[in-house]
């Protein structure tokens, strides 16, 4: 049926975005979904899949094409997360992203969210302990000022460390401890324990 076409678009689109977050470990839902768009020449926003029909495509995906192998690498991500995490400790880490809902790919990102009174003080922390790191920042909608800006679209730079190790890249993102109040969907210590059965 005709109504049904821009289900069947959005399915698409949804199924090309997983694939190439699952094969080429693109974390980014929005960026996944616009090029997986543009490839099928759709370019409007409201006709693309929303990043829960994304998640629920990735994980038929994982679950069809890499049964014999996500399984054991999410394994291996947590499990490098959760020793980051406990080194980390002082800094209040939150797992969030793929490696937390299960539907990490290979060469999937770690991400992890730390919570400091100051830049420096992570900064210093990883010197310290010879841990090597390159600097970036991304930009993260911040809902708790969205009354300031007109377009109720605020969005604030949030400084990365990124860590190689061998269990691929590890992004930590340093908030203000304020920013901690703010809702999402994340996982400390002891539940990231919890997702390895410890």
């Amino acid at each position: 049926m005709a109504k049904d076409k821009p289900q069947q678009l959005r399915q698409l689109i949804a199924q090309k975005a997983a694939r190439m977050m699952a094969e080429e470990g693109i974390s980014d839902y929005a960026y996944a979904k616009k090029k997986a768009g543009r490839q099928l020449a759709v370019i409007e926003s409201n006709a693309l899949p929303s990043n829960a029909e994304i998640e629920q495509a990735l994980k038929l995906y994982n679950m069809l094409f890499l049964s014999n192998t996500q399984p054991e690498n999410l394994l291996k991500l947590r499990k490098a997360a959760l020793f980051t995490m406990q080194l980390l400790e002082k800094f209040n880490p939150y797992l969030i992203g793929a490696v937390l809902d299960g539907t990490a790919g290979l060469g999937a990102e770690t991400e992890i969210h730390l919570f400091a009174d100051s830049l420096k003080d992570v900064e210093m922390f990883l010197l310290n302990k010879d841990i090597p790191f390159e600097s970036n920042d991304k930009s993260y909608r911040a809902s708790n000022d969205t009354k300031r800006e007109k377009n109720g679209d605020y969005r604030k730079k949030i400084p990365i460390f990124a860590l190689e190790t061998e269990e691929g890249l590890i992004n930590l993102s340093v908030f203000e401890v304020d920013d901690i109040r703010v809702a999402t969907k994340r996982a400390g210590i002891e539940d990231v324990k919890v997702l390895l059965g410890q």
